[in-house]
């Protein structure tokens, strides 16, 4: 077993009733979220009168959620018939507290944690006008500011969401949550207006930032850009969970959108440029990077005398790659495999996804199942040395 320290990169927490308080009163009837019960029986958030469908059955009418790393138990009992298996429990006040989820992190032997947001995330691909965008997300980030904090006791380090869906307002966005402590952020993956966001266009961005040494974050939501994509090929976006196509799994999520997001920031020049940000990739897995670190190396020498936006690169996109870019393994990726192909381990970090049904029930189960059979000094650089490196202790 593993006892070593543990920084965990994945964790999350869940809403209270009032999370949604600060959005706008003119804004409500279009734009509110609530959580709400559809004439099939369906309980899920709804964006004003539109149901999120991909987050349907998450919860229950009384309150109760999927219990913390009991995924395949779930699948299993759903293939067996089983609608009601008996997975489903009230919230803790580890899932909902600031202060709860300390004394939980102190239990799991837990020194930090990166902790991204509740189902609000699934909402953002409904919101397709740019001022209800920012509202509702600036009303959001002031009740994540309340609740938990953006730096709570350089333990909990909860990511404040910026777009750019309107450029300016995602500039103030971002100097308002580094004025308010933010050491991270996170951004729907994927492009802006048509343009990479590592594009000069967006420099302003990056600068505040920059100065600010706050990181960027990517977590795992079905890519919004790649809709028109997918009913090209007849395909349904946002569809409900468990009903999503393989496809869709393979294409709309993960691989995919991370691997374009991260390549156009490299061969942007985006870490020459930034040299103080650093980039994670959550819950998007990691066994696409070898192929991606292959592909990049290979495609800069094939456009060597091409069309450069930022300039040439200074070192070769794989090594840019791990110096930079930090990456949340999934426990059930081969990581032994990873670190052959790669030669590295020091851009692979842990997440325990906490308290969601998708990942390990405690952070330290995530060594069990995916890092036995490696050496330990990239066991505990994955399980801590990495982690650490991406957040460092405030100066």
């Amino acid at each position: 077993m593993y006892e070593g320290p543990i920084f965990d990169c994945d964790t999350h927490f869940y809403e209270k009733p009032d999370a949604f308080r600060y959005i706008p009163e003119n804004l409500k009837n279009e734009w509110g979220i609530s959580y709400r019960s559809d004439p099939s029986g369906d309980y899920t958030l709804y964006v004003g009168d539109r149901k999120v469908e991909h987050l349907a059955g998450y919860y229950t009418p009384d309150g109760k959620v999927p219990a913390p790393g009991k995924l395949h138990e779930w699948l299993r009992a759903v293939k067996e018939g089983r609608h009601d298996p008996g997975l489903r429990v009230d919230p803790t006040a580890d899932m909902l507290d600031r202060d709860a989820r300390i004394a939980k992190m102190d239990e799991f032997g837990v020194e930090g944690c990166i902790t991204y947001t509740g189902n609000f995330i699934g909402t953002l691909s409904y919101f397709d006008e740019a001022n209800a965008t920012h509202e509702v997300i600036h009303a959001y980030n002031r009740w994540i500011l309340d609740e938990w904090g953006f730096n709570y006791k350089d333990r909990i380090y909860t990511t404040p969401i910026v777009t750019l869906a309107d450029p300016e307002r995602g500039y103030k966005e971002a100097e308002w949550a580094v004025q308010n402590g933010a050491r991270a952020i996170l951004m729907p993956m994927g492009p802006f207006h048509k343009k990479s966001p590592a594009d000069p266009a967006y420099d302003r961005l990056w600068s505040i930032l920059n100065e600010a040494k706050c990181a960027l974050t990517y977590h795992v939501g079905e890519a919004a850009w790649f809709h028109g994509h997918m009913r090209e090929w007849g395909e349904v976006p946002l569809a409900p969970r468990l009903q999503q196509t393989a496809w869709t799994w393979m294409n709309a999520y993960s691989e995919r959108p991370i691997v374009e997001t991260l390549s156009s920031l490299i061969f942007y020049n985006f870490f020459q440029r930034f040299p103080n940000i650093k980039v994670m990739s959550a819950e998007n897995g990691s066994e696409w990077v070898p192929g991606m670190l292959t592909k990049m190396d290979k495609c800069r020498g094939i456009a060597k005398n091409g069309y450069w936006p930022c300039g040439q690169l200074p070192a070769r996109p794989s090594t840019i790659f791990k110096e930079n870019v930090f990456v949340v393994a999934y426990p059930e990726d081969n990581v032994k495999s990873l670190i052959e192909q790669t030669g590295s381990s020091q851009y692979l970090v842990m997440g325990s996804d906490y308290p969601h049904s998708e990942g390990v029930a405690k952070p330290s189960i995530f060594f069990d199942e995916a890092l036995t059979d490696i050496p330990a000094a990239d066991a505990r650089a994955i399980m801590y040395d990495n982690g650490r490196r991406f957040m460092p202790v405030s100066a």
